[in-house]
């Protein structure tokens, strides 16, 4: 959930500036799609390790996790510089990083029945419906619509954040979400993202200048692999009621 802090501080640089970026978007397209690309990768890679050793899936995963996150920070900082040149190589290992994380979800969804590699194709094409549609969206929004909508997700991915950490939590002690709660949660989590979607093409342009196309890219990458994340969770739990 990186893009919480993502939120807080394109939300406080757009209050204070009109449109500095009108070309942000477009510019930053290019590599969104090369990052689901690696990603796409990342989760392949993950599934030959989850299959053909298993022991060491979850080990390396938890070393994916932390280096994402340190990456995360650092790529962030230094493609907001202007760096593009050192900031890119980071994000691609993001990106590869990210995938990897995600192996255990995607073979989940593999093995629940109802889902399997179509539910993986139709959660991946609605989210490139999700932002065709959110483009036009987000682009037409008022300055007063805008915000508010933006504060109000923003307030909804932390309320979310907490909800996640304290499932990890009950997973932790072997306490199991009820599928009702499950299915509920993936259902915010869908909401939630697709209004993340139409406020990425509000506040971007409002946020970064046309040359920093690279955090706006991040931006945008994380709103779309945690939709998908949502979208899948969301086919899982619908298709695992007892």
């Amino acid at each position: 959930m990186s893009n919480t802090s993502n939120f807080q501080q394109a939300i406080k640089k757009a209050q204070q500036s009109a449109l500095v970026g009108p070309n942000v978007v477009k510019r930053a397209l290019p590599y969104v799609g090369g990052g689901l690309v690696l990603t796409a990768l990342g989760a392949w890679g993950g599934l030959g390790v989850l299959e053909q050793a298993p022991g060491i899936f979850m080990p390396t995963v938890i070393v994916a996790v932390v280096a994402e996150l340190a990456l995360f920070f650092v790529a962030q900082s230094v493609a907001t510089q202007g760096n593009n040149q050192v900031a890119l190589p980071l994000l691609a290992t993001y990106s590869l990083l990210s995938g990897y994380t995600l192996a255990g979800l995607i073979a989940l969804a593999l093995s629940t029945p109802g889902v399997g590699m179509v539910g993986i194709g139709i959660a991946a094409l609605s989210c490139g419906v999700t932002f065709i549609a959110a483009r036009s969206i987000g682009s037409g929004l008022s300055e007063e619509d805008g915000f508010a909508l933006t504060q109000t997700v923003q307030l909804g991915i932390i309320a979310l954040v907490v909800v996640l950490l304290l499932q990890l939590g009950l997973g932790f002690f072997h306490v199991i979400t009820p599928s009702w709660l499950e299915i509920g949660i993936s259902g915010l989590g869908v909401l939630l993202f697709v209004g993340a979607a139409v406020v990425d093409f509000f506040v971007l342009p409002r946020t970064y200048r046309d040359e920093q196309y690279l955090p706006a890219a991040l931006s945008m990458y994380l709103t779309y692999v945690n939709l998908f994340v949502f979208v899948l969770r969301f086919m899982i739990s619908l298709n695992s009621r007892e």
